[in-house]
């Protein structure tokens, strides 16, 4: 083994992939980091970080892989009579999933935070309504 295999191996090699509390952590980070009126608006919003989508989620939206979703907005948008829950309502949710972001991270050079924030902001989005231009611009604005 070269000298600089041998100095990635010892780099690399002790590292774990980052868990689903980094990435929670990550999240947090990224919800402190919105701009108003979006931070202030978003309040309430749970964020939920799991290892993949459900299967029930991956056959409700379609999806032949679990690995083709990285966020998913649940609950009832602001657009949709969400501003006041109603009884009985589960509260707005974003899910992330570790997994396909840590599958997209591999594959692109996008840091992880910026990946995690890319998609936070594009499922609250959703529950503003947000065109995509409107989250591109918010996402960018963050980096």
């Amino acid at each position: 083994m070269s000298d600089a295999a041998q100095g990635d191996a010892k780099l690399w090699g002790p590292l774990p992939a980052p868990s689903l509390d980094d990435i929670e952590a990550l999240a947090i980070a990224a919800l402190h980091a919105l701009p108003e009126p979006f931070k202030s608006m978003a309040q309430g919003i749970e964020c939920r970080v799991a290892e993949f989508p459900t299967d029930a989620v991956c056959k409700d939206m379609d999806i032949e892989s679990p690995f083709d979703l990285m966020g998913l907005f649940e609950g009832i948008g602001m657009t949709e009579d969400g501003i006041v829950p109603q009884t009985g309502q589960m509260p707005n949710r974003v899910w992330l999933y570790r997994r396909p972001m840590l599958d997209y991270w591999a594959e692109h050079t996008d840091t992880l935070g910026e990946i995690v924030t890319h998609v936070l902001v594009h499922e609250i989005g959703h529950h503003f309504g947000l065109s995509d231009d409107d989250m591109y611009a918010i996402d960018d604005g963050l980096r």
